[in-house]
């Protein structure tokens, strides 16, 4: 009886199906402020999710010279990690599914495998927009992994503890953003970086390359990957929040919180046009990288002597 428990718990809520539909109302909430901001109309609240069932409806179309095997089971395996990385987090404000020892650093990796399996769902095929897509994301998944990756160390670090529900829970008495304002700042350029968010969707600029890694991937493929990225975009909203806005304790806080987030996340794409990757890679490697590696070395040094 409680293995059948265990299972509904992670299949419906709070992991499962009930991350996959956060993940698309939050993707609903950005387009419609990006649209607001834009002066547009933009989407009613189903249309995320009629997406969706469309895409999963539709047929698959296998192109020619791929890898069978790599092209149907990388949409699984992004949308798999992401799924599996909510189960570390305090996701609407509840304590997290599971929880151990040094859980940061597997969260940290499980959200890096839709990057990964993006380009290399492009990389798969010979298809020369997918091909420099592929070489765009990967190229930025370097750019951007390591700067937000540092971001999440510097919370980690003052707490002392690699567990999210620790650092959660510290973060509580402790707005780091007023102590750490730069590793804040990089945490949300990070986190569009990662998902490819405008200004920084050059791995898929549909007016330069279609749609990039994905012009090759249509029905079931399209709408996993679709998925994998509005709940990763779910997940790092909540993994800031947690750490730089003084955590996150009930559904409420969490709610406030995310979509203040969100906001910015908003307005930061209405407000610029896309930049070129050689922008989005190399400005942003020099400067954001090292301001965070700086602001990192002196709360290591402060907490020494601190303490």
């Amino acid at each position: 009886m409680d293995t059948v428990k265990d299972i509904l718990a992670l299949l419906f809520f709070p992991a499962g199906l009930a991350v996959i539909f956060g993940g698309l109302a939050y993707e609903w909430i950005d387009r419609k402020l990006v649209a607001q901001l834009q002066n547009r109309i933009g989407p009613r609240w189903f249309q995320p999710a009629a997406d969706i069932v469309k895409l999963l409806a539709k047929e698959e179309v296998l192109p020619e010279g791929v890898d069978q095997w790599l092209f149907h089971s990388l949409p699984i395996i992004a949308l798999a990690g992401v799924l599996t990385a909510g189960l570390y987090v305090p996701l609407f404000g509840l304590a997290p599914a599971h929880s151990f020892a040094g859980d940061l650093i597997v969260t940290i990796y499980l959200l890096s495998m839709l990057t990964l399996c993006t380009g290399l769902a492009g990389a798969n095929t010979n298809d020369h927009f997918s091909l420099i897509g592929a070489t765009r994301t990967l190229t930025q998944l370097f750019s951007y992994e390591a700067p937000f990756l540092l971001t999440l160390l510097g919370p980690a670090i003052v707490a002392g503890s690699w567990q999210i529900s620790e650092i959660n829970a510290y973060a509580g008495s402790h707005w780091m953003i007023l102590t750490q304002p730069i590793g804040f700042i990089v945490s949300m350029i990070g986190l569009m970086g990662k998902l490819e968010l405008p200004p920084f969707d050059a791995p898929e600029a549909e007016t330069e390359i279609v749609a990039g890694a994905m012009t090759e991937y249509s029905g079931r493929g399209w709408a996993l990957f679709r998925l994998g990225k509005n709940v990763e975009l779910l997940i790092g909203l909540t993994l800031i929040a947690a750490f730089y806005l003084g955590g996150l304790d009930n559904p409420l806080t969490f709610l406030l919180k995310t979509l203040v987030l969100l906001l910015t996340v908003a307005g930061l794409q209405a407000l610029f046009a896309r930049l070129r990757i050689d922008q989005t890679v190399g400005l942003w490697w020099r400067v954001g990288a090292l301001l965070v590696l700086v602001q990192l070395l002196v709360t290591i040094v402060l907490k020494g002597v601190l303490t």
